[in-house]
């Protein structure tokens, strides 16, 4: 009965979800969707009893350097490591289908979207006893909200596998092109949206835009607003929202003005930010730390600089307060399925990847940033030529906050996305009017949503 209960759920969850990154870039934790489903091609022999673990993933981007760590945990253990690429929406799909009476991977990434459904329908495997009998895991080494996330009952069902922060993205060609002065540490939105003003403006003819919004991106988008003003999606105790608040409405208020000198939203639907960015339609748009690679491998790359988040200078004094630079963190877990025939093998594979060991390894090839606290430093120096430091100065220089989530998240996550609330003002950003209400019908709509939680 539990396995049909979680099939329904995650069938209407699901289908309406999009990544976030590690986190959400509907992107989003998440950011961070993935290409066409890849074998690993694992060149490591296995063990006497011929034991191959399946590991599924859904980044491409990070197939190569896990492979990498999963073949020298190989060496040791005599067991051989598949790590299937699979893009987001068949990911959860097939996992779906395997919590449903099918079969699941041993090893596989966890997300706040949906963990607490896998976990309370004893999906994953609990890891609780191997993590107390294990020297190389801590789980005070973590970061708490990734942790927690991962937590049910009392018990812990996935380890962090890494963090992701983000951050401004810009085309420094472009800026020179039309005379702006580049982004600083020390610039507001408000200075994004004059900077993009004037590119918008003087690129006219060239079919050029300041900016690009993609509203359907939250972790790497628009929550960051929110936060910068001082509201939250969701309150720390996952039990409410002040998104309809003043200081959420000002947030939201920032967005909107954005979206006026930015990209239709028609074109950013039809091809997306990165895509335009990358077309030299785009002076600058907010990115994930996974998404660092799609930029690194680019040709123009040379031309692509990070910025430090902007600040939302909430007090109106011309300089960052405490709290008004925000940047969304998420973190991904690795996770073993409940009925895997291998859970000894499932459990040290997992523990080698969250070692000290293994997230030092996964920061220096560039992976993603670490979970383990206090190792990331060697992946802001994973890119030469590049300097990506402004994901792991966020930590240092502004202010961190975990991704919203809550028992149902994509219930209220794409509703507010919808007609009647948010895409009526993203599809007329000209009237202030329209994000007032929309935030207003926000508040009501997650309100409900937890209520039925």
């Amino acid at each position: 009965m539990k396995k049909k209960v979680l099939a329904a759920i995650l069938a209407l969850g699901m289908c309406a979800a999009a990544l976030a990154g590690c986190g959400s870039s509907s992107g989003s934790s998440d950011s961070g969707s993935s290409t066409a489903a890849a074998d690993s091609g694992s060149s490591t022999t296995a063990s006497s009893g011929d034991v191959t673990l399946q590991v599924d993933i859904w980044d491409n981007n990070q197939l190569a350097g896990l492979q990498q760590i999963a073949d020298e945990w190989s060496k040791t253990s005599g067991v051989a490591v598949k790590i299937n690429v699979i893009t987001w929406d068949q990911y959860w799909t097939l996992l779906e289908a395997g919590a449903s009476g099918g079969e699941m991977p041993d090893v596989f990434w966890m997300h706040s979207n949906t963990a607490q459904m896998y976990m309370e329908n004893n999906m994953l495997l609990n890891l609780d006893d191997y993590i107390a009998k294990d020297d190389a895991i801590d789980m005070s080494n973590y970061y708490d909200g990734i942790v927690s996330l991962y937590q049910s009952d009392g018990h812990q069902y996935a380890i962090p596998k890494d963090h992701d922060t983000i951050a401004l993205l810009y085309n420094q060609a472009l800026f020179d092109k039309y005379g702006v002065d580049t982004p600083t540490d020390d610039w507001s939105w408000d200075d994004v949206y004059n900077a993009a003003k004037q590119i918008t403006e003087a690129g006219a003819a060239d079919g050029v835009y300041g900016y690009a919004v993609n509203t359907s991106n939250n972790q790497d988008g628009w929550y960051n607003f929110v936060y910068d003003y001082g509201a939250q999606v969701i309150t720390d105790d996952h039990k409410g929202t002040t998104i309809g608040s003043d200081q959420g409405k000002a947030g939201m208020e920032m967005v909107r003005k954005l979206l006026t000198v930015s990209v239709p939203q028609s074109t950013v639907a039809e091809s997306g930010t990165d895509s335009l960015f990358q077309s030299n339609v785009v002076a600058m748009i907010t990115q994930g730390s996974w998404m660092i690679n799609s930029f690194y491998s680019a040709d123009s790359h040379e031309d692509y600089k990070w910025a430090l988040m902007p600040y939302g200078d909430a007090n109106g004094n011309g300089q960052c307060d405490e709290g008004e630079r925000q940047s969304a963190y998420n973190g991904l877990g690795w996770a073993a399925a409940a009925n895997t025939e291998h859970p000894d093998e499932a459990y040290s594979l997992i523990s080698y990847f969250c070692s000290e060991e293994g997230q030092k390894k996964q920061a220096e090839l560039g992976v993603t940033m670490a979970a383990y606290k206090g190792v990331s430093d060697e992946f802001a120096n994973a890119f030469d030529g590049m300097d990506v430091s402004a994901f792991t100065r966020i930590e240092d220089e502004g202010s961190l906050f975990f991704r919203p989530y809550t028992r149902n998240t994509t219930v209220w996550e794409d509703a507010i996305q919808q007609e009647g609330c948010f895409l009526d003002a993203w599809q007329d950003p000209s009237d202030p009017a329209k994000m007032s209400t929309a935030c207003d019908n926000a508040q009501k709509i997650i309100e409900d949503a937890i209520a039925q939680e």
